[in-house]
């Protein structure tokens, strides 16, 4: 079985910690004005694993991760 890798949003302010299936998601639950920069800023930022968007002013600290997951069974046929 190969596994399945996803990439997740983690957004970290302060002592919380938030994960997000996309930026896009992320901006459902929070505000430009609360994460400090717009949707569009972030895209061009470049987050990568090695490069995290880090906002002194807001405390926001978002990082991209990938989630291993190992692929299921489901709906396949055996033998064929």
């Amino acid at each position: 079985m190969a596994q399945q890798e996803r990439q997740v949003i983690h957004l970290q302010r302060g002592e919380e910690h938030y994960y997000f299936g996309s930026v896009a998601a992320m901006y459902d639950h929070f505000t430009k004005e609360e994460i400090g920069i717009s949707y569009g800023s972030i895209r061009n930022f470049g987050l990568s694993p090695e490069k995290p968007y880090r906002n002194e002013k807001t405390g926001i600290v978002i990082r991209v991760g990938v989630l291993i997951a190992k692929e299921g069974n489901r709906g396949r046929k055996s033998g064929s």
